[in-house]
């Protein structure tokens, strides 16, 4: 597990640098001297480059050692937050999010593929767990943290993630053995959108996270009056979110191993929608506002795991670019999302605090689409396993 630990951190940091902003976009907003709809497209953007950047670059490195994969998109993630903590004005830092986007669109599959291959196959399961569960941290506790360090100034939360990202890299530079895995080009990678039921079940990712993100980028302006403006009491409504994603997360993968995917996802759509639906009345005190998020939060956790489920049944061979796929339109939806949000506010004029109306209509869009879906029968999901690597040299 020592070897694995750098791999978690990794992905724990990349995970907090993915949702902070969303905590920190008044501050920033008003620090960059811009609108909040316009700070939120920070977010936007580097969930869309993370998301189109993640299978190109990875290509591009495939050749390479993983370790020498890792130092290499750990290196340009510390660069791109330490660039976006020293930024003053908004195309700066708006260039530093791009940066910083290309790397961590990297980390994540490096370090799956890395841990898989490093463990023993007895124990690969658990170790893609461990590492993976950074980001599912991430979401739980480095979300809350990073906002309530980032209260007093923005600027310092960008440089605890590049610190994070500074001490994963040395850990892998020291504690990591050379791993390779065979290549696989940008066409391989790309090969299953050309067929219809991985596109749709993409589809149904893209909508689910776009519905959840046209609210959840502007949460602290949206959240204002409940919190009185207060960073401490942001940061508990936030952590009760992230323990909500966290529970649904776990949940969702003991709901799956016993029942239809199709059918497990079903149920938190609909939740999720009626949360996002009664937002304004779920927030008038700061009661109702902590379960509201946790519900919230808990319906989104669950969307994840059966939505991986059902894309392995389609092609247990190619799981690893299945799942890498699935995780590009997660990012895809939240800049959807987060673009969707600022043009409500900015066209509409639509307050925050009312994002949660066209939140709930595109969630009930990713509804009946998954409906939709759910009537292409697909064989029950095997437990993914990584493929044993080519080579590892000590």
């Amino acid at each position: 597990m020592k070897r694995l630990l750098p791999l978690a951190l990794a992905t724990f940091a990349v995970g907090t640098d993915s949702y902070v902003i969303a905590g920190l976009l008044p501050d920033i907003a008003s620090d960059l001297r811009v609108s909040t709809p316009a700070a939120g497209q920070l977010v936007t953007v580097f969930a869309l480059v993370m998301a189109v950047s993640a299978p190109v670059m990875g290509a591009l490195t495939s050749s390479l050692d993983r370790r020498s994969a890792l130092l290499i998109a750990l290196g340009v993630f510390v660069v791109g937050n330490a660039a976006t903590a020293l930024g003053t004005g908004y195309a700066t830092v708006l260039a530093a999010r791009v940066v910083t986007a290309v790397g961590a669109g990297m980390i994540n599959s490096a370090a799956a593929s890395t841990a898989g291959a490093i463990a023993p196959p007895e124990r690969r399961g658990r170790a893609l767990a461990f590492v993976l569960g950074g980001l599912t941290l991430a979401t739980a506790l480095g979300l809350p943290l990073g906002t309530l360090i980032g209260r007093t100034d923005w600027h310092v939360t960008l440089w605890a993630v590049a610190g994070t990202g500074l001490v994963a890299l040395l850990g892998i530079a020291i504690g990591l053995p050379r791993v390779t895995l065979p290549a696989a080009s940008l066409g391989a990678r790309l090969r299953p959108l050309k067929q219809g039921q991985v596109l749709a079940l993409l589809a149904v990712t893209t909508l689910a996270f776009l519905g959840a993100y046209t609210l959840y980028t502007y949460i602290g302006p949206a959240l204002r009056d409940v919190t009185d403006n207060s960073g401490s009491v942001l940061t508990v409504v936030l952590l009760a979110w992230g323990l909500g994603v966290l529970a649904g997360n776990i949940i969702a993968g003991r709901l799956v191993d016993r029942h239809d995917p199709a059918r497990v996802l079903t149920g938190p759509l609909v939740i999720a929608a009626v949360a996002l639906a009664l937002t304004s009345a779920a927030t008038a005190t700061l009661a109702s506002t902590l379960v509201w998020a946790a519900i919230w939060g808990a319906a989104l956790g669950v969307v994840v795991v059966p939505q991986q489920h059902r894309l392995i049944a389609l092609n247990p061979a190619a799981a690893p670019i299945l799942l890498g796929l699935n995780s590009s339109a997660i990012y895809v939806g939240i800049a959807l999302g987060g673009g969707l949000g600022g043009l409500a506010q900015e066209w509409f004029s639509i307050a925050p605090t009312a994002l949660g109306l066209p939140a709930a209509a595109v969630t009930i869009l990713a509804l009946l689409y998954h409906l939709t879906t759910a009537r292409r029968r697909t064989p029950a999901a095997p437990r993914p396993t990584v493929p044993a690597p080519e080579k590892t040299e000590a």
